[in-house]
């Protein structure tokens, strides 16, 4: 490689220099991540990434029983190291994406040790939680006239674009289910919408023609329902986008498929339906999903399910205004569930206030109240309520 360092902006992807990350960024509007640069011939790689740590204090009831806690954690996002390989051939665009993503806190309980690698989840032995997670491994090629085609490992498409919406994802959120830890807090997950997650897939995305584009891909087949499947899942997302004036905004529409095999197997599937529009300082979003059979959506999680199908649902809303370097922000949710081996309609519903300073384009310095409510027999026995106040701050580089 050259021995020119470069940094500079980061643009739209379709073979173009954007990870994720930076993605997440420009989609709150907290300004350009900038990368590290190195070229040779007609190919350049990108390195990029993210840190952040919060405090976090934490007072809980559940079942007549008060809790109090604090804790130094990672928010939504872990940390996350990006190699973006890029380069253009016989009228291809071509990308590569390795991404690993550390965490700062271990469940050891003796400070400055680690807890045991070898434990495989005996009693008394605490295994890691500071691995490295592979979320990103992929590479793709394509060009403006007929598409991009993507193997490996990357985002989900169902439930992609509200994740990236959530304002705390550049904070902390909800944290009921972090006390693991898990390296990343729920922020508004299981609170309005289902987590994507990061998944093996062969996607297909087609040109953009007039701000509306569509990616759809087979996906590698879950564990879940008591049987290992047969068959890929599916998931499809039709997304358009348009600016008049001061006033922009995004439509999607998604679904995820898939179809367990074996004793008890049924047809898992999800809806969703998203919005953003933004004028001038103010920025609205609006979401809501449907799903059978795809899991609990009270935790979360796309697959798991308590072996039976289980209807959910929910709903999210957010308003964020900017004031110079400094955006406010409101957002709620609620998921819902029932069906299957559930006795009862068990609710988990969350409500962020948050205020995001971009202290320069590097670093953002946060703070933020969450309430958490949780209601059913199944899953909240005793019902569960939180409050969380967290401040901290995360570097994007």
């Amino acid at each position: 490689m050259d021995n020119t360092t470069t940094r500079k902006g980061l643009r739209a992807t379709g073979g173009k220099r954007l990870s994720l990350l930076t993605g997440a960024l420009l989609a709150l509007g907290m300004g350009p991540a900038h990368a590290v640069s190195f070229s040779q011939g007609d190919a350049t790689l990108d390195i990029n990434g993210t840190i952040n740590g919060f405090y976090s204090h934490r007072s809980a009831e559940s079942g007549g029983v008060k809790t109090t806690n604090s804790a130094l954690t990672n928010g939504l996002l872990p940390g996350w190291i990006n190699f973006v390989f890029t380069t253009k051939v016989d009228g291809l665009d071509i990308k590569a994406h390795v991404g690993f993503a550390p965490g700062i806190n271990d469940k050891s309980d003796v400070v400055g040790l680690p807890s045991d690698p070898g434990c495989g989840g005996a009693t008394g032995c605490d295994s890691p939680f500071t691995q490295i997670d592979t979320r990103n491994l992929y590479f793709q090629f394509g060009n403006a006239e007929w598409g991009t085609i993507k193997f490996g490992r990357d985002i989900g498409l169902f439930g992609q674009k509200i994740i990236l919406s959530d304002m705390t994802l550049l904070g902390l959120g909800g944290n009921s289910y972090a006390s693991t830890p898990f390296n990343t807090t729920f922020g508004m997950i299981g609170h309005g919408y289902m987590y994507t997650g990061f998944q093996p897939q062969i996607t297909y995305t087609t040109p953009t023609k007039g701000g509306l584009s569509a990616s759809f891909g087979i996906f590698d087949p879950n564990k879940f329902a008591g049987s290992e499947t047969k068959d890929p899942g599916f998931q499809a997302m039709a997304n358009y986008d348009w600016e008049a004036g001061t006033a922009k905004g995004s439509v999607w529409l998604g679904a995820v498929h898939q179809r367990t095999s074996g004793t008890g197997s049924f047809n898992a599937s999800g809806f969703e339906l998203g919005a953003k529009v933004g004028i001038g300082a103010f920025e609205a979003v609006a979401y809501g999903f449907d799903a059978s059979g795809l899991g609990l959506s009270t935790v979360g999680a796309m697959y798991f399910s308590p072996f039976a199908k289980t209807d959910g649902k929910g709903y999210f809303l957010q308003g964020t205004y900017t004031v110079g370097k400094t955006k406010f922000g409101l957002n709620f949710g609620e998921n819902r569930d029932r069906g299957g081996l559930l006795a009862d309609t068990n609710k988990f519903r969350s409500a962020t206030v948050g205020v995001y300073h971009s202290l320069n384009k590097y670093i953002t310095l946060v703070g933020e109240y969450n309430q958490e409510k949780g209601e059913g027999s199944d899953i909240f026995p005793g019902d569960l309520k939180t409050r969380t106040i967290s401040l901290g701050g995360i570097l994007f580089f």
